[in-house]
């Protein structure tokens, strides 16, 4: 059988900007989708795909029409319907819902399904003959796509799934061990398509038919696309497309097609390859049993680190914060750092560098802390701008480089824009990324390969006991304990009362127990005062506002900020295991100062001159 082409590229072909709801046409313009339809059935497609890849709830929100699921589906299916006749297949396209779910996102794995379910039940509806899962990068999400077409039908499925340069899905699985997992979880054909073109998705599709004895399918693009006078534009000819349409079938391939680039053109000519050919037999039925993940034991976290060692002992660390510099020069930061471990600070915490000014990575700040000056680093390690591909070679550098604690946040999006050009990336949050850093300690990677290696990396997360919505942060600090976080660093206190009751409620969940570590902000003025309560949303209490009023600013102030923070040090001392304190503006001897009262090495006044004005306040995650 032959399938149809791109529909997104034809569409763009004829005018439709990339920043539209490609599947809303199927409303706003249904004549013109249906022009792509019969323009496919023209050149001898044997199956249809309703215009529907991305008519899930999780992408239509993203255009304010999360509530026209059933409406955009409905119609099309009945679309497809219409130009395929009753001659021809209509399947049901289903793409990923553009989120993560869980262990590496927030939805869980039944919202998941049942975004799925809600967007299948309107195509069966519409009169679908197949459901198509397409384009999938997760396992795991397209398993839930798969239960949902199960739940709701007894239609025929095909599921699909894209592959990188290497012939695997992002996170990690390789052709043949996502070949048995659909074979196991029962779906009725099975292939690959998007990718990188055909040339990748032979070689994928090669390795599957060494695994499973099931039909496959092959939609590639066109090729990689290429930017030529403005516009995108995929340049592998029908020829060469048809050439591998006919090796994808010498190798079991019963539906043939195109996805992102393709065109009536390149169908045309896959269809005249199909007609040459008759099958060659049936493949050799292979035994292809599922093979259990080989996980290692991960290294107890009091050996992970010395701040590890020292929360299992029941000691108090005390840890400074030391920001990244702007530029290159990190050499007033090795000198905070000597300063800090001479006074007897236990742990640098490495903030990850906000907004888009041009700042040295927190990641090699860290490195040269360790390196340099012998002070353990915690390095805030940001989901910001990283990929999942390059967020797992980050972090396996920065093993490789001496790192082993990791303060897991998604990360900021920047208040401003310094570079037109600057965009953020968020492949996954800060969960998810717990989630990722566990299945590293075991020797695995994100999609639960085997890696050879492990790390050990002791895991510490964000707590916000004023956020907005409280039960969704408890909601998600549960997720992170239950993924393997090992240590949590809440938002600045101010109210030291708050914070037990705070506390309290913590108690009360059921989440399971890891030491938490207050944080400190040493107040320099009145306007610091109010930056805190009204802009960082921490709460800082009135009697503490009125004492800064009255000092307002300069050394008076700074002075009554260090006096306010060990305050609340002392009162702190027995409600957290540890303390994180800032260093406002680089100046690093008020923290030292602040952590004299715990009667440590810590603060004995002398400081070099480190002070750096021109440095952002510090901001935690």
């Amino acid at each position: 059988m032959v399938g149809d082409g791109a529909m997104g590229t034809m569409l763009y072909a004829k005018g439709v900007p990339l920043n539209r709801c490609f599947d809303e046409l199927n409303l706003s313009s249904p004549q013109l989708v249906k022009e792509v339809h019969l323009g496919y059935v023209r050149a001898g497609a044997d199956l249809i795909e309703a215009n529907t890849f991305g008519a899930n709830r999780y992408r239509l929100a993203k255009f304010g029409l999360a509530d026209q699921v059933r409406e955009i589906n409905l119609a099309g299916a009945r679309l497809a319907r219409e130009a395929a006749g009753e001659d021809l297949y209509v399947a049901g396209s289903i793409g990923p819902l553009d989120i993560r779910i869980e262990p590496l996102g927030p939805t869980s794995l039944e919202e998941a399904r049942t975004a799925f379910r809600e967007q299948i039940e309107a195509l069966i509806e519409g009169g679908v003959d197949l459901i198509l899962i397409e384009t999938m990068i997760s396992m795991e999400e397209a398993r839930q796509a798969l239960l949902a077409a199960r739940e709701v039908s007894d239609l025929p499925v095909i599921v699909q799934i894209t592959v990188g340069e290497d012939g695997a899905t992002p996170a990690g699985a390789r052709p043949e061990d996502f070949a048995r997992h659909l074979d196991a979880w029962g779906a009725d054909l099975m292939g690959v398509n998007c990718s990188l073109g055909p040339a990748i998705v032979l070689e994928a599709l090669e390795r599957m038919a060494a695994a499973t004895p099931r039909k496959l399918t092959a939609q590639p693009n066109a090729g990689l696309p290429q930017m030529i006078g403005g516009r995108s534009l995929y340049l592998c000819s029908p020829e060469y497309m048809a050439g591998y349409a006919q090796r994808f079938i010498e190798i079991g391939a019963r539906l043939v097609g195109g996805c992102c680039g393709t065109t009536p053109e390149h169908i045309r000519a896959i269809k005249a390859t199909v007609r040459a050919l008759a099958p060659r037999g049936t493949r050799a039925s292979v035994v292809a049993p599922l093979r259990p993940v080989q996980s290692l034991e991960p290294v107890p976290p009091e050996q992970r680190s010395q701040l590890g060692a020292q929360l299992a002992q029941g000691k108090f660390p005390v840890l400074v914060e030391i920001t990244p510099p702007k530029g290159w020069d990190a050499s007033r930061e090795m000198e905070a750092a000597m300063y800090l471990r001479n006074h007897g600070a236990d742990v640098a915490s490495v903030p990850d560098g906000y907004g888009s000014t041009a700042r040295m990575s927190a990641q090699s700040l860290a490195v040269l802390i360790r390196q340099k000056t012998g002070l353990e680093p915690l390095l805030h390690f940001s989901c910001r701008g990283r990929n999942l591909e390059s967020l797992q070679s980050d972090l396996l550098g920065a093993f490789a480089l001496g790192l082993r604690n990791i303060h897991a946040v998604t990360g900021e999006v920047p208040p401003f824009v310094t570079f037109p050009a600057g965009s953020t990336v968020f492949d996954i949050d800060s969960v998810g990324l717990v989630n990722v850093l566990s299945n590293l300690n075991r020797g695995l990677d994100a999609g639960g390969h085997p890696l050879g290696t492990q790390t050990a990396f002791l895991v510490g997360v964000g707590l916000n006991p004023y956020a907005l919505n409280i039960e969704e942060e408890l909601r998600r600090f549960r997720y992170k304990v239950e993924a393997g976080a090992n240590f949590a660093v809440v938002r600045p206190i101010f109210d030291v009362a708050r914070w037990r009751e705070f506390l309290l409620r913590l108690q009360q969940t059921g989440i399971p127990p890891i030491p938490i570590l207050g944080h400190l902000y040493p107040l320099t003025s009145y306007r610091s005062a109010e930056f805190m309560n009204n802009e960082m949303s921490v709460p800082v209490p009135t009697p503490i506002l009125e004492r800064m009023r009255k000092v307002d600013t300069g050394d008076p102030a700074r002075a009554e900020g260090v006096k306010i923070a060990q305050e609340i040090l002392l009162e702190l001392r027995g409600l957290v295991r540890g303390i994180q304190i800032a260093a406002p503006f680089g100046r690093y001897a008020m923290a030292v100062e602040v952590a004299q009262v715990l009667g440590s090495a810590l603060g004995d006044g002398q400081s070099p001159d480190i002070n750096k004005s021109e440095l952002t306040l510090s901001r935690p995650n």
